[in-house]
């Protein structure tokens, strides 16, 4: 009500969810209020005489549906904490950039197209939340933020970062999820206190040399891009802990990988791996390896000497850890771990309808365009010998008994449905012996098969 202008004590008001549509401009009164709070109110706007409280340090207007600022937001000089999530916003008044004690700037969720050049003017920013918008780019003079902690940009249309984001020498938390982005700048390597980065879902097809001089990375996060390979210089962050690189089309690791003396939880699931270099266990304190979903032959028989929790070989494993044993790879000689779920296979074309059922080989069905991978995978056979035949074996092929890959319940019902069409004829030819002769033989045969 008008009245609340009274309150000239008043130093913390909060009204959130309380279905208020408008604030009285006599709210002006109250000049020692230090912390407002109208969030979750069907406000579109704030009172002109707002910016008059300037012993305000707090103010969250999240979810009000607020289409735009008042022009002179900048007379709030004390303001050190503004929110304004989850609003209609589609740009910011110049004035925003006189509030120089501003340490945390939340704008996320809004329908920001542009940010200001002169936000690189809020020195003592250290939190900035930008996700949620549809920022083209960021402008270079971000990169004046010294004190700056955490930088939001995921859920934009961002196709770069600019070069000057080196300029961001406190930054622990670069957030740049689900973006555009082809490459990160090389700039990057100058963040030597980045403790997380996100990368996650954009469209990056190299990773730079440069992230190897991120020296303080303990979390590294790029599922679902478009890499080919992860550079050498990664063996160079010795304090990271957790690196997912899920879902992109990784045929290989460098061998720098065992260089990542810190990594615990190391996630490769979904590419197109052949082999795991044995230099990963180099990285003595990993403990959770996930390699479902690749084209692995077989594991390096270093890994036995990992403190492994988990190891992760398909996501229909039921087990986090198998029953492995050693065997010798035929082409290198190398002495190799292998088990019931190695050599990976892709899914058979029948599943593609049934991708649940496939689990963690979707990627695979839809973009095998290995030919040795595909053929391998059509001409799977299991061999199991006998100890008392090893000698024999080079001279007979019977020493070796050959099991072919079990049919696919489909085919199981393709054959039946082929039997019970047969021995229909057959009724139907029952006065013919010639007929009836033949189709036995058919049936015979499909059985045997059966």
């Amino acid at each position: 009500p008008p009245w609340a202008g009274k309150f000239l004590s008043l130093l913390s008001l909060s009204i959130c969810l309380a279905e208020i549509a408008e604030i009285p401009e006599s709210i002006s009164f109250c000049k020692a209020l230090q912390i407002a709070d109208f969030s979750g109110n069907p406000l579109t706007r704030l009172p002109e005489s707002f910016p008059e409280l300037q012993n305000l340090t707090c103010l969250s207007v999240n979810d009000i549906s607020l289409q735009a600022l008042p022009e002179n937001i900048g007379n709030l000089f004390n303001l050190a904490s503004l929110e304004l999530r989850e609003n209609l916003l589609t740009y910011l008044p110049e004035s925003l950039t006189q509030l120089q004690r501003l340490e945390e700037l939340d704008l996320g969720n809004n329908e920001l197209y542009n940010l200001p050049e002169t936000i690189g003017a809020l020195l003592n920013l250290k939190d900035l939340w930008l996700d949620g918008n549809q920022l083209a780019e960021i402008p270079q003079e971000i990169g004046n933020l010294k004190n700056l902690l955490c930088l939001d940009v995921s859920e934009n249309k961002l196709e770069r970062l600019p070069e000057e984001i080196s300029g961001l020498i406190s930054l622990t938390d670069l957030l740049v999820s689900q973006n555009l982005l082809e490459v990160l700048p090389d700039g990057i390597g100058h963040l030597k206190k980045l403790s997380i980065l996100k990368v996650n879902q954009n469209r990056l097809v190299q990773l730079t040399e440069a992230i190897g001089d991120c020296e303080s990375l303990t979390e590294l996060v790029l599922t679902e891009n478009q890499l080919l390979k992860l550079p050498k210089s990664i063996g160079k962050l010795k304090k990271l802990n957790n690196l997912n690189v899920d879902r992109n089309k990784l045929m290989s690791l460098p061998k720098e990988i065992g260089g990542c003396c810190s990594l615990n939880v190391f996630s490769v699931r979904d590419n197109r791996l052949s082999r795991i270099p044995s230099e990963i266990s180099q990285a003595t304190e990993l403990h959770v390896l996930n390699v479902a979903g690749n084209r692995l032959m077989h594991l390096p028989l270093s890994l036995t000497s990992l403190k492994l929790k988990a190891l992760w070989l398909s996501d229909n494993q039921s087990q986090p850890l198998l029953m492995f044993q050693t065997d010798t790879d035929p082409e290198t000689g190398e002495k190799i771990l292998t088990c019931v779920l190695l050599p990976q296979m892709p899914s058979e074309p029948s599943c593609q309808d049934n991708l649940p059922r496939c689990g963690a080989f979707e990627s695979l069905v839809n973009e095998m365009s290995d030919e040795t991978w595909n053929e391998r995978a059509v001409n799977r056979v299991s061999a199991i010998r006998f100890l008392e035949d090893e000698k024999d074996e080079e001279d007979s092929e019977m020493s070796t008994l050959l099991r072919r890959a079990t049919p696919h319940p489909g085919e199981l019902k393709n054959m039946k449905k082929t039997v019970e069409n047969l021995r229909n004829d057959m009724n139907a030819a029952k006065g013919l012996d010639s007929n009836k002769n033949e189709v036995n033989n058919a049936i015979d045969r499909v059985t045997t098969s059966v």
